[in-house]
């Protein structure tokens, strides 16, 4: 699912970054938003496999990356401390079907997706299931597909319209596979960024995104409070601590006895300390 690294000297918004301050790109999703608290004119947002072509071509200083494109690249450093995670149902990453998983043949992938269709890849190598995937060309093909893997709002959107597909959540299926939570996005830099200041500047960022998140839920206008609340303060964690460290080291080790690879040890940049 990846692809080659593109220039688009346009892409970047008119006074993008501001004089002296960080280049940060970030997902355009709910799950991302409490993690860009007060930087919002600050970060580019796009989806996940534009980020991390962006951030391999230097273009940012720190992306809101995949976990399997952090993982290939062992240049990349992750700031500890802080990810999109989650410890049992996700629900903005699912697979929707219409037949029994074991009927399936062909699997139409989000194109935003990069760990989820690998995640996908190894919870139904674990049932003996290897059916093929392919691009969704459109997100308005979805509801036609006899099996579809959404990520995001895509996926929010996907399951509260209420199509005739069953729903597989992955973050439910890692966790009833592993016992372990599942880390999707790190802040990840590129090699020569300044560790220290991105440190501190995005650990500041998650702290407040924490602190005001009534607010944040307030602002939305797209989904019910409710909803919001609960996806974001049930479903989604945005902690790295050892047990996502284990989660991580499995689900490389799962990988690569998919043949997939290389995948290289995680390499982790300190995150300041907790505010008193």
């Amino acid at each position: 699912m990846n692809s080659p690294a593109a220039a688009s000297p346009s892409l970047e918004p008119p006074g993008w970054p501001a004089r002296g301050g960080f280049r940060l790109g970030s997902v355009d999703s709910l799950n991302a938003v409490p993690l860009t608290r007060g930087l919002e004119d600050r970060v580019l947002f796009t989806a996940p496999a534009r980020l991390a072509e962006l951030l391999r071509a230097g273009r940012l200083d720190a992306a809101l990356l995949s976990v399997t494109e952090w993982l290939s690249n062992p240049a990349y450093t992750a700031l500890d401390g802080i990810a999109i995670a989650s410890r049992g149902p996700v629900r903005s990453v699912l697979l929707a079907h219409r037949r029994p998983l074991e009927e399936l043949r062909t699997v139409h992938c989000d194109p935003a997706s990069l760990a989820s269709v690998n995640l996908l890849r190894v919870l139904l190598a674990a049932r003996g299931l290897r059916p093929a995937f392919t691009r969704l060309p459109d997100y308005a093909a979805a509801p036609a597909c006899e099996a579809v893997l959404l990520i995001g709002d895509r996926a929010l959107d996907f399951a509260r319209a209420g199509h005739p597909h069953q729903l597989w959540d992955l973050g439910a299926a890692w966790q009833a596979l592993t016992g372990l939570p599942f880390v999707y996005a790190l802040w990840t830099l590129r090699p020569g960024a300044d560790a220290a200041g991105l440190a501190a500047l995005l650990r500041a960022a998650r702290d407040r995104g924490l602190a005001e998140l009534e607010a944040i839920i307030a602002a939305r206008r797209d989904y019910p409070a409710a909803f919001c609340r609960e996806y974001l303060t049930r479903h989604i964690r945005f902690d790295l601590g050892a047990e996502e460290k284990r989660g991580i080291e499995e689900f490389a080790a799962r990988l690569r006895r998919l043949g997939n690879g290389p995948l290289y040890p995680p390499r982790y940049v300190p995150a300041p300390p907790e505010r008193a």
